[in-house]
């Protein structure tokens, strides 16, 4: 799954893509790999206003226009059991964290760092570029907490983190989250739990061989912003 902590679509597609894997009989032998995408790189350093205000500026939208588009967000997330809080959301560049979940794949423990950091963002208010933040995030998930600090500006993982951005722009991936099942069967967006079933079915058979499936594009976040 290639995706970004401020990715709102991407949470959700996590939640989605979970309740698939749970109804999956051979969940067991399906690993999930955490790819990195930033969807604005740009983004400075303590930016100084509201995710909204932020919006405005990045998607040349109104200020109703994006209180309507997060609000219609915050209802699929809340249908997903997710409580986003876009109020109290911190506008961060996430580079950092992506480095801290290379770390925690190296260690075994990228899906707990990954939810923790999502939650961080978009629920608890979080600011997921204060390293004081990422290291509490990585030592709740049992990580070392000075080798979580000190993976912030590691080079090596930084290089592993831009290969997975190479790896997305190689294989064409625009917007998150972006699924790919066992290099055969791409899925874009925040899809219904019956998708990526299909595509868990199809990917499986295939392997096995049998079965099939994938799904069209639907909600995602790009460079440019999210579609609904």
């Amino acid at each position: 799954m290639w995706s970004d902590v401020a990715c709102p679509w991407c949470y959700i597609g996590k939640r989605r893509f979970e309740r698939a894997l749970a109804g999956f009989p051979h969940a067991g032998d399906v690993d999930v790999v955490w790819h990195s995408f930033q969807l604005d790189p740009g983004v400075p350093a303590g930016f100084a206003g509201s995710e909204v205000d932020y919006l405005v500026h990045r998607k040349g939208m109104t200020e109703p226009q994006v209180r309507q588009m997060i609000a219609h967000v915050a209802r699929q997330a809340a249908g997903e059991g997710l409580e986003y809080d876009f109020d109290s959301l911190v506008v961060a560049n996430t580079l950092a964290a992506h480095r801290l979940l290379h770390l925690a794949a190296r260690r075994g423990r990228a899906g707990d760092v990954k939810e923790a950091l999502l939650r961080a963002h978009f629920v608890e208010g979080r600011d997921v570029a204060d390293p004081d933040v990422l290291v509490a995030i990585a030592a709740g998930a049992g990580l070392d907490p000075d080798e979580a600090r000190g993976a912030l500006d590691d080079a090596g993982l930084a290089a592993g983190v831009e290969a997975d951005f190479a790896a997305a722009r190689r294989i064409g991936v625009t917007g998150v989250p972006f699924f790919v099942l066992d290099g055969r069967y791409a899925v874009s967006g925040a899809q219904p739990p019956e998708v990526f079933r299909e595509a868990l079915d199809r990917a499986w058979g295939e392997a096995h061989p049998r079965e099939a499936g994938a799904g069209d594009a639907a909600a995602a976040c790009g460079p440019d912003g999210c579609t609904d």
